[in-house]
């Protein structure tokens, strides 16, 4: 088996799938359904699924921002997870909310997870297996080590923005641009002054779901003027593209980077104030 690092292949997961502990982390826009149905129709042996909505700190009228340590520890805990488990994260599309489910981890300080590359849909087209069978688990006591360097608050956009420092947003080209409007209701069009894009789509092959090369990775970011070895803060609408983005950054070795976890749902809020909250098209 190949060293852990932030993306496992499905060859890997196949031939050591009892070495792991395997999480859904499947999410759907909203209007799109719910992800969990699918997953008790079909899962990955042994899996079990991280709502991203509910695994979430529920005092903000924003969607899945980053829980407490205590809440995350009890609700993490639940699904049989400790610290110390090697976890494996996959999601229903291919390469999209796991990085997610990634992140949220590795910002409470758990080493050893890893992004199935290509996510279910690739393990399927391999014939490998997937049930319907409920996965049976016994709570763990989970320790977080919470990992503020992993996340950034807006405050810490603004002074990365003042500072020139890269802010990266990971929402499709029209939308930062303001040539297409926000999908949640109530948010401006444009993007953070100062901010670069690369939308999330860019980092995934499309023809294999799987996340490019190193090489390919390197590429786009130097290509916009980010510098992988700084600091870089990514974005997006929700706080979970952004996620795929600092998923890139850790395959191509740069680690110091935080995804701001409210992005252009809270940056974008009609009802800010727009000298903190400035917005440009």
């Amino acid at each position: 088996m190949t060293d852990f690092g932030p993306l496992i292949s499905t060859d890997d997961l196949a031939a050591n799938r009892d070495r792991f502990k395997i999480i859904d982390g499947s999410w759907r826009m909203p209007g799109n359904g719910d992800a969990i149905e699918h997953y008790h129709q079909e899962h990955i042996p042994g899996a079990v699924f991280f709502d991203i909505d509910k695994i979430a700190y529920q005092e903000t009228s924003l969607t899945h921002m980053l829980p407490p340590p205590g809440q995350f520890a009890e609700q993490v805990g639940a699904l049989g997870l400790s610290e110390t488990d090697h976890i494996v994260v996959y999601d229903e599309a291919g390469m999209f909310s796991a990085a997610r489910v990634w992140w949220s981890l590795r910002a409470m300080g758990h080493k050893n997870v890893a992004v199935l590359d290509g996510g279910l849909p690739k393990w399927k087209r391999e014939n490998n297996p997937v049930t319907d069978d409920v996965t049976i688990v016994s709570p763990a006591e989970y320790k977080p080590s919470a990992t503020p360097s992993r996340y950034a608050f807006a405050h810490d956009v603004r002074d990365a923005l003042a500072a020139k420092m890269s802010v990266v947003d990971a929402r499709p080209a029209d939308r930062f641009a303001a040539r297409a409007p926000e999908p949640r209701p109530g948010l401006r069009s444009g993007h953070m002054p100062g901010a670069v894009n690369l939308p999330s789509s860019s980092v995934v092959d499309g023809a294999s779901g799987q996340m490019k090369s190193p090489a390919e990775l390197r590429d786009l970011f130097l290509d916009l003027g980010v510098d992988p070895s700084a600091r870089v803060i990514t974005s997006c609408g929700s706080g979970v593209a952004a996620a795929i983005l600092s998923l890139a950054l850790e395959i191509i070795g740069a680690n110091n980077h935080a995804v701001y976890d409210g992005s252009w749902a809270e940056w974008g809020d009609e009802k800010n104030d727009e000298q903190l909250f400035p917005v440009v098209d």
